[in-house]
């Protein structure tokens, strides 16, 4: 269950559904069918009567399980957090997701027993960070949410930042790669830069030059498998320790790929969410 204020005087349930949050028809009719959304004394609201600002709705509706089996405890941090969604910093190393059935000890797992703790059944994560990247992953707390986040996702309008450090040196300060990108016909798990390969943008920012090497900020504006390192591999300037790419060899035989930030306006308290991986601010 959860609440939301109406932010605008003539605003109805049907137009904050369907045209705000952009719900699908099913999702739509399975909350009329349930009377899931009722006023704050608990009568039933009329989806297609005007409302005024400051009236509180009340979602009250059956929420399914998520099938990840909870470790015995939360052992992700957690940086932000409200009844809409959870954000945590996923550790370097640790798959986001479970991809076979004894898969028990990632990021959805950790973040089930949190939820699982607090009273919750619900979780499912927004997007997602490959096993070797660290940082901000978004996870939804409730179907609903689920389905807003997933298209704010789609319309590029959650802001997602990552940092890493590249070999060489970049000639100019900032740009765009433009870039499709598809599998590697000779090798399962590495991708490429293919004409036939799905559309892929990446925004890059250099922050910082060494002699033989900078830092770089990058927002995607897409959310392709590996797009980061392809196309700062595709640039000529792959992360450093990213031998998949081509890139020279470290004392960890790893690379370093961090998420740094997340930002997006809220869609359920009506505030711009900035959550750093050392912060959050409001």
């Amino acid at each position: 269950m959860f609440t939301y204020t109406i932010q605008q005087d003539g605003q109805t349930i049907e137009r904050l559904l369907r045209e705000e949050w952009c719900l699908g028809k099913k999702i739509v009719h399975e909350l009329r069918m349930a009377k899931a959304v009722t006023l704050q004394d608990g009568t039933a609201a009329l989806w297609k009567e005007p409302l005024t600002t400051g009236t509180l709705l009340k979602f009250d509706f059956p929420t399914p399980s998520s099938s990840y089996q909870p470790t015995a405890q939360c052992e992700v941090v957690i940086r932000y957090e409200d009844e809409h969604c959870l954000i945590v910093s996923k550790p370097k190393g640790m798959s986001t997701h479970p991809n076979e059935a004894n898969d028990t000890n990632t990021c959805m797992n950790h973040v089930m027993a949190h939820i699982q703790a607090n009273g919750g059944s619900y979780a499912e994560h927004v997007h997602r960070l490959d096993q070797g990247t660290k940082g901000l992953l978004l996870v939804a707390k409730h179907p609903i949410a689920k389905s807003v986040f997933d298209r704010m996702i789609e319309e590029k309008t959650i802001i997602r930042t990552y940092a890493a450090e590249v070999q060489g040196n970049i000639r100019t300060d900032s740009g765009v790669i433009n870039a499709p990108i598809g599998k590697d016909r000779h090798h399962n798990t590495r991708r490429v830069v293919s004409a036939s390969g799905q559309h892929a943008v990446t925004h890059y920012e250099v922050v910082q030059r060494f002699k033989n090497s900078c830092v770089v900020h990058v927002i995607l504006e897409t959310g392709r498998t590996h797009q980061i390192r392809v196309h700062m591999a595709h640039l000529g300037h792959p992360i450093i320790g990213d031998t998949l790419y081509n890139a020279r060899q470290t004392a960890t035989n790893d690379y370093e790929l961090h998420a740094i930030q997340l930002e997006f306006q809220h869609p359920f308290i009506n505030e711009r969410v900035v959550v750093k991986d050392n912060a959050v601010q409001k």
